[in-house]
């Protein structure tokens, strides 16, 4: 980069990321600073998504960290708990805790248009910096390629024979 090194670095990581984050928390930010809207079944149903995808991101990296603590798992690709059903479980929870959140805002005005918040992170973690990028760094690893044959990279589904 030379030297526009910094001035690169500051608008591609820092504000990029800013932005970013501002768009994808557009549902939490009309949420909490809307006129109070009356609890309902959205609210329900958006808290229980939430919980939802929280458990299984939080479950999924626990069971990444438990499978990298074992000394023979060096260089190998994990293939259990949740992993067996997603490449990528903890991703699938990232997304869909999101868009729970992006249900309880839509109990208040103009909340609809929030919806650009989870459309982002879905974008970002299906096409450009979760899932691409990760799944470049496995390409022609032999036992990858048997994962990524029979295992979905994102929804959980039951693992193909």
């Amino acid at each position: 980069m030379g030297k526009y090194f910094v001035l690169r670095s500051l608008f591609q990581i820092f504000i990029l990321q800013g932005v970013l984050l501002l768009v994808i928390s557009l549902p939490v930010v009309r949420a909490i600073t809307a006129p109070d809207a009356p609890f309902g079944i959205m609210d329900l149903l958006g808290a229980a998504i939430w919980l939802m995808g929280f458990l299984f991101e939080a479950v999924a990296d626990w069971q990444l960290l438990q499978f990298k603590k074992v000394p023979d798992s060096k260089g190998r690709i994990i293939m259990t708990g949740l992993w067996q059903y997603s490449r990528h479980p903890n991703y699938f929870g990232e997304v869909t805790l999101w868009w729970g959140i992006y249900l309880i805002a839509l109990a208040v005005p103009g909340g609809w248009m929030t919806v650009i918040g989870p459309m982002t992170i879905t974008a970002l973690i299906l096409g450009v910096s979760g899932i691409p990028m990760l799944e470049k760094k496995y390409e022609g690893n032999r036992e990858f390629d048997e994962y990524k044959r029979r295992t979905s990279a994102f929804f959980p589904l039951p693992p193909k024979s």
